[in-house]
């Protein structure tokens, strides 16, 4: 493997590295309870989280309550979001999904791989989840949803940046995600995806997307290394 390309891990987090049982919903209707100032409670039951950019779930929720909120007010929102995140996320509650360490134990053993995150997450909302379960400082790099207007935007950003600054090629780029978002983003970013089954979308949902590589979930660490490595071996055409 001396010889191998390198390869970058995009890893999504919600649905694909671990669940949170419902407290992110939970600490944006708090949020917007508190700041909306709400007469008639919302559980926020109708607005779509899974795959988005976390700054058009708020865009949804002001919309549906018909406000808007100035640069100040949006920060105001954001800062009750993490701190109910902070106190929904506790010990007993989520879990990380199955095969997600052993992956990532193997992936970071690969030296010429690097394993970042793409989410639709604000950058403080993902490292609330990755620190709950010990796994954020295993990601070197990562696209936030506060960084781009689209979950393909923020896809061509990274992707770009990683070319940039680690010299690797979309077709080398490997989206890992629980959602048709993901696959999408991956194709519109030029980068390869795998696609995973343990979100709220079927495997037959995500198999309509075509990803390149489908999974139930990410215990078959094997398997997906081996799929890699044929991505990585050099190439034997001439130049």
């Amino acid at each position: 493997m001396n010889d191998a390309r390198p390869l970058a891990w995009l890893f999504d987090i919600d649905g694909t590295l671990l669940l949170t049982e419902g407290a992110a919903r939970e600490a944006f209707a708090a949020a917007a309870r508190e700041t909306l100032d709400l007469a008639v409670e919302d559980d926020l039951k109708d607005v779509s989280f899974a795959g988005r950019i976390e700054p058009m779930i708020l865009a949804d929720i002001l919309a549906k309550h018909g406000r808007s909120f100035s640069e100040a007010e949006e920060a105001h929102f954001w800062n009750i979001v993490f701190q109910n995140m902070r106190r929904l996320l506790h010990p007993g509650r989520g879990h990380l999904l199955p095969g997600v360490l052993p992956l990532l134990d193997a992936l970071a053993a690969e030296p010429r791989w690097v394993i970042g995150l793409l989410t639709g997450n604000m950058t403080e909302m993902a490292r609330i989840k990755l620190d709950r379960f010990g796994i954020w400082e295993r990601f070197a790099f990562g696209g936030f949803g506060e960084q781009a207007v689209s979950r393909n935007e923020l896809a061509r950003a990274l992707v770009a940046r990683v070319g940039r600054e680690y010299g690797i090629p979309p077709a080398a780029c490997i989206v890992v995600g629980d959602t048709e978002h993901d696959i999408e983003c991956a194709r519109f970013a030029g980068a390869r995806v795998v696609a995973v089954a343990t979100g709220s979308y079927r495997r037959d949902q995500l198999a309509a997307g075509e990803p390149d590589l489908l999974l139930d979930d990410l215990r078959d660490a094997r398997g997906l290394m081996r799929w890699a490595r044929g991505l990585a071996e050099p190439s034997t055409k001439p130049a």
